[in-house]
């Protein structure tokens, strides 16, 4: 795995991190472009204020047909307003703007934004969560799908075409609200599935 960040120095403090905490593991840390262009799968998390930016400066990274899973969420907090309040977007969510930003091939599936940070940083408990993939090929939520499910206690849920963006990631303010309410780290569950088999 390959950390990247817009001072490598920064990304390899990450990487040693994560190193420690999962025994094992072999993490390294880059600055983002060669941390892109090392990578099969990119997740791009960064505060939406960065989104726009990040993705051009990292658009001759890219190779054709690469997957971006985009787990940005535009939260008013990006532009000093409130974290349970949306900002508009023109192209309808993150998602889609990654798309649009995105070089002509990247193949872009909306995820991740259901799951708290503090949850994945607390190895100690179990998630026992759904993580919602959108996204325009059901081929490239699979891939998405078999990488997040290597986590254990994630289970990702096909929620439809990358369009269905603007509302999953809209579900982040919501728990930002309830877990403010509950002092919990609260995710998502739904009830009445059949595992989706990714294979």
């Amino acid at each position: 795995m390959v950390i990247g960040s817009r001072e490598a120095g920064r990304a390899t403090e990450a990487a040693e991190r994560a190193t420690a905490a999962v025994p094992g593991s072999s993490c390294s840390g880059e600055s983002n472009a060669d941390a892109v262009r090392a990578a099969g799968v990119v997740i791009l998390s960064v505060p939406f204020r960065n989104h726009a930016e990040t993705l051009a400066n990292l658009k001759d990274a890219f190779r054709p047909g690469q997957l971006l899973i985009d787990a940005t969420v535009p939260l008013a907090a990006a532009v000093g307003g409130k974290a349970t309040r949306m900002l508009g977007v023109w192209q309808g969510s993150a998602g889609q703007q990654a798309l649009e930003m995105a070089p002509e091939g990247a193949r872009v599936v909306s995820a991740l934004h259901t799951v708290s940070a503090a949850s994945l940083a607390d190895l100690s408990n179990p998630l026992e969560q759904d993580v919602l993939l959108c996204g325009d090929s059901r081929e490239d939520k699979a891939e998405a799908a078999r990488l997040i499910e290597r986590i254990d206690g994630l289970r990702c849920v096909d929620c439809g075409r990358l369009e269905m963006a603007r509302i999953t990631e809209s579900l982040t303010a919501l728990l930002i609200s309830v877990n403010a309410r509950y002092k919990a780290h609260a995710g998502i569950r739904l009830t009445g599935l059949t595992d989706p088999s990714w294979q």
